[in-house]
């Protein structure tokens, strides 16, 4: 019999409908809430990512840390059965600490194979994304409310014998804070998915810190180049947020690869543009350590067990061929009007998309 007592949540009025915090207001498998936090450092030498996710009517709590340097990828992730306290984010031997909210976070990794103690400051106040809805067929898959935020960071970082310390001058955070449905392992596939195959889906998300303002870029394509996503707002302390128009960019690819290495991202009105300038310093495909589909080792949400804890290291070099049908995060170098600032690129171009010349899954830059 289920456990209905009230849990520690309830005590404060948040509730937004006649249930208990413990439950959500649906009873799509597929519910979730969750976080993501990029910490980079200027000079390319080490992308940090670490995220906690919540999945309520699958009854699991898991997070993830993963620290690219050089070549390598150190990887640690966490997963567990789901408790009553959704304030104590913790799994493992990670654990997120709102010191602040909107405004301060703590972010630890206790563990021998990756390990940070780091204050994640923000900058800028947070912005709302678009809300995202995604369709196949007649069925909604994904609908998610989310908001995006960068700010500056302070700690310690160690991996693989390596030590970074991490100061505000020279490191970057962005952050994304997102919760509704979507996919989730153990869906069957049906009707609705054999006769609504994926044709192609091409994705730019893109946060951008800059030492006095904050830039928010997303675009979400379909195989034709119709666009389900659209945003460009630059946040200024103290002044009404700016729209930016209809963002339009172009990426130099890898030769082989749809792995970006430069872009520039047209911004505003058509009568008086605007260039951002992207320049990759190094690269975290989400796919590889961080459970994003269609990653094979472990995704978001599954059950694993009470009290599971694993940890990887992963060669870079050696070809990770789910990677190509993911999302990578990449840490960048930005330009705007004369400014420098840091973030994040993250990219995922897979399937046919006409306005980039691919035709099909295979098709590559030439």
């Amino acid at each position: 019999m289920a456990d209905d007592r009230p849990v520690p949540l309830d005590e404060y009025p948040v509730h937004q409908v006649p249930l208990s915090m413990k439950h959500v207001a649906t009873g799509d498998r597929n519910a979730y809430d969750r976080c993501i936090f990029h910490v980079l450092d200027h000079d390319g030498r080490a992308l940090l990512i670490l995220g906690l996710g919540v999945y309520p009517n699958v009854g699991v709590i898991d997070a993830y840390a993963t620290l690219r340097t050089g070549d390598t990828l150190h990887a640690v992730r966490a997963s567990d059965a789901l408790g009553d306290d959704r304030m104590r984010l913790a799994v493992g031997p990670l654990r997120i600490e709102v010191e602040e909210p909107l405004r301060r976070f703590r972010l630890t990794c206790d563990d021998d194979a990756l390990s940070c103690d780091l204050v994640w400051t923000a900058g800028f106040p947070a912005l709302w994304e678009p809300h995202h809805l995604q369709r196949r067929g007649d069925r909604l898959t994904l609908e998610g409310r989310r908001f995006v935020q960068a700010g500056g960071v302070s700690g310690v970082i160690r991996a693989g014998g390596e030590e970074f310390r991490v100061d505000p001058a020279g490191w970057t955070g962005t952050r994304d804070r997102s919760w509704g449905v979507r996919p989730i392992p153990g869906e069957d596939a049906g009707r609705l998915t054999e006769e609504n195959p994926t044709e192609g889906f091409h994705w730019i998300w893109c946060p951008v810190r800059f030492e006095d303002r904050f830039l928010m870029v997303i675009t979400q394509e379909d195989a034709d180049g119709h666009r389900t996503l659209n945003e460009a707002t630059l946040v200024r302390p103290g002044d009404r947020d700016r729209q930016l128009g209809w963002p339009h960019t172009e990426i130099a690819y890898r030769s082989g690869t749809r792995h970006p290495e430069r872009a520039v991202v047209h911004l505003g009105d058509p009568r008086k543009p605007r260039e951002l300038e992207v320049e990759i310093l190094t690269s975290s495909p989400l796919a590889v350590g961080a459970g994003y589909p269609p990653a094979d080792d472990w995704q978001h949400g599954t059950w694993q067990g009470r009290g599971w804890v694993d940890r990887r290291t992963y060669d870079l070099t050696t070809p990770h061929p789910r990677a190509a049908y993911g999302v990578t995060d990449h840490s960048a170098r930005f330009r705007l009007d004369g400014r420098t600032g840091h973030g994040i690129f993250e990219h995922g171009s897979f399937g046919r998309h006409d306005p980039s010349g691919f035709t099909g899954f295979d098709s590559v830059a030439p």
